[in-house]
């Protein structure tokens, strides 16, 4: 029995197409590229025409994630491969890897086996740099915050009610709260704060969701530090920091050109995670990539509930688009999880715990379908499914009235994704809409993805957020959307609520403006802006050979 090759090995052992080429495929002009090399570029987003967006979006999204994986990049990007296949124009729109995973437990996100973005190990490190700009952009206010106050304060900041964190694309925990300004006068001001990684920090989701370099600057602007003594919010502007901050992004907005390994166009660009921030890749790639294809495939992280829900009510509202359809992306292991087997356990056949997993993709769908989504199931094999266990899924399929095919773009790439890219084709009539109207309020947006998406019975506020809830109405932002940081393992704020719970409570602790950004963001449970690495962090594999290859990465 032969080993297939590990990830990087793949990336590695493949011939990448120059660049200039794969932009030529997509008809975007040699003028507007800033190479990095051979084989990634920059788009100037300046050098393009207008856009007419005459491509039809695609959203691919997944269940709720199990510690087996899903899978869901990958399959996304044999999706694309199958369409090129197929002689349709395809453009990939994904996110940026950030480097908390990559050195923790849950690894890249560049797809994997035969279905990858590459150059791979360059997306999974540094790639362009954009991870670093929003890094220093950030850990510069914060030291202009800091500055401000040690200098005089003429603005009257409060050092106690100073929101804005230092950021690093880490997964540190020893970061999470420390205490800054210490050693007396000449070293600043003491001040409680604390890190939150890069992809959850504002300046990421900022770039994620600007429209030009213009509005870039205008929302670096609109970023609100803190607050007076008077309460009165101070932001980024006040401080005369927006034309720093837009120096300093200013290469970062443009969107990163790279190549599947079938040689399919690549947008990769911006990275927020979806249970603590939006989940989307940015608007400008997204974008840019419905200007030159007729079909863009893009992910939203984790599951519908999280990444998908966002990329429907925050990304999809602020960028006027229209999604045209939808996929869900499961594997038979995961739903057997969902139905109590132990991640040990999974490889062996279990139709009774497969029958009580699926709950968790039959809510998946449905809540698509609430967006005006009619979604396609990929059913994304693994070794072990049994030839029972595939049919006990063509079966539920049928009974719950959801096209459903099976995928194996892991070992085949774009031609184990023909049967799902002839069905992704043929359910192309989406009507999108968002979920809910922001214009009722931030309570009455966080109760209707509470009780619709997340079958909640209620939203309980802690004392922290109900205090912030009252600033929120004070300087009103309560017609601002919601992003909900929730636990991406469950369908409620408690991560091992496993399958599909109901009539539970949803345990809002804080509410946080971000003004910048345009949205308000929920912190529910127990979950961290600033993850933490596991006992054995995929860091320990990664090792560089005597011929400069990197190796382990994966």
């Amino acid at each position: 029995m032969t080993t297939q090759p590990s990830d990087v090995e793949i990336a590695q052992a493949h011939k990448l197409q120059p660049i200039s080429l794969i932009a030529a495929k997509a008809g975007i002009p040699q003028e507007a590229l800033i190479a990095y090399g051979t084989t990634k570029a920059k788009v100037d987003i300046t050098k393009l025409g207008p856009s007419e967006g005459q491509g039809k979006l695609i959203l691919v999204t997944g269940v709720s994630p199990t510690p087996a994986g899903e899978g869901k990049s990958t399959v996304l990007i044999g999706l694309t491969d199958a369409l090129d296949r197929l002689g349709k124009k395809a453009i990939v729109a994904l996110r940026e890897p950030s480097q908390g995973p990559v050195m923790g437990i849950k690894g890249g996100a560049a797809g994997g086996g035969y279905s990858q973005i590459v150059p791979m190990e360059d997306i999974n490190l540094h790639f362009t740099g954009d991870f670093h700009a929003i890094t220093a952009a950030t850990n510069t206010l914060a030291a202009l915050v800091d500055n401000h106050i040690h200098q005089g304060n003429h603005l009257n900041i409060d050092p106690r009610r100073v929101t804005w964190q230092r950021c690093e694309d880490v997964n540190d925990r020893s970061l999470r709260k420390v205490v800054t300004g210490l050693g007396g006068p000449a070293h600043g001001v003491p001040a409680e704060t604390g890190f939150t990684i890069t992809a959850a920090s504002e300046i990421m989701a900022i770039l994620c969701l600007a429209t030009s370099l213009q509005d870039l600057k205008r929302r670096l602007g609109d970023i609100t530090i803190g607050y007076t003594f008077d309460q009165e919010p101070v932001t980024a502007r006040d401080l005369e920091a927006d034309g720093a901050l837009t120096a300093l992004m200013r290469d970062a907005i443009n969107p990163n050109l790279v190549q599947t390994l079938g040689g399919v166009p690549a947008f990769v660009h911006g990275g927020p995670f979806a249970n603590i921030a939006h989940g989307c890749n940015s608007l400008l790639a997204t974008t840019t990539a419905l200007q030159f294809g007729d079909y863009v495939l893009s992910e939203a992280g984790f599951g519908a509930d999280l990444g998908g829900e966002k990329f429907l009510d925050i990304k999809a509202r602020f960028g006027h688009l229209d999604v045209a359809g939808a996929v869900v992306v499961v594997t038979i292991r995961s739903q057997k999880y969902n139905g109590g087997v132990a991640k040990q356990d999974l490889d062996v056949e279990d139709l009774d715990a497969l029958r009580a997993g699926l709950g968790n993709l039959e809510r998946h769908v449905e809540n698509l379908r609430q967006f005006g989504l009619s979604p396609v199931v990929a059913l994304n094999l693994f070794p072990s499914d049994t030839a029972d266990e595939r049919e006990l899924m063509s079966e539920w399929a049928d009974f719950f009235g959801v096209p459903l095919a099976e995928v194996r773009v892991f070992g085949e790439g774009g031609e184990g994704a023909l049967e799902l890219a002839e069905l992704v084709l043929e359910h192309l009539d989406g009507d999108s809409h968002p979920l809910y109207d922001p214009a009722k309020g931030v309570e009455a947006s966080i109760e209707k993805i509470a009780t619709s998406i997340y079958r909640a019975a209620r939203v309980e506020y802690g004392a922290k957020a109900k205090k912030d809830l009252a600033y929120i109405k004070a300087n009103g932002w309560d017609t601002l959307p919601v992003v909900i940081s929730k636990t991406q393992y469950s369908f409620s704020d408690d991560p091992h609520e496993l399958g599909a719970p109901s009539g539970h409570v949803l345990h809002v602790r804080e509410l946080l403006p971000r003004t910048g950004a345009g949205f308000i963001v929920a912190l529910t449970g127990d979950v961290m802006t600033m993850p933490g690495l596991p006992k054995k962090p995929t860091a320990n594999a990664i090792d560089v050979n005597e011929n400069g290859n990197i190796t382990g990465l994966f």
